[in-house]
């Protein structure tokens, strides 16, 4: 699969979450389905507000790490270039 970067959040402005995966729809899937413990279900980040495709696992882990370092300011600046609406994002990947 395609490796990638997103962000999930609990809401406009909400707590945001940085994660990679080799396949984002199953991963956002299973972040609004809560299937797996930890921040993303403690904190009820559901919806997928912006991805980024990686040529490489090993390039989606280091814009990962790179975007995890940055500051809030930095990480809403990418969500509102692409999705300034925050619109949950993952029918739009779920489905093409």
């Amino acid at each position: 699969m395609q490796p990638a970067i997103y962000m999930m959040v609990s809401g406009r402005n909400g707590t945001i979450y940085v994660g990679v995966t080799s396949n984002l729809p199953r991963r956002a899937w299973e972040h609004r389905e809560g299937i797996i413990d930890g921040f993303t279900k403690r904190y009820g980040c559901k919806l997928l507000v912006w991805f980024e495709a990686a040529d490489t696992m090993e390039a989606a882990i280091l814009r990962e790490k790179q975007l995890k370092a940055g500051s809030r300011a930095k990480k809403i600046a990418l969500i509102e270039a692409m999705n300034p609406l925050w619109h949950d994002l993952y029918k739009q990947i779920a489905h093409g």
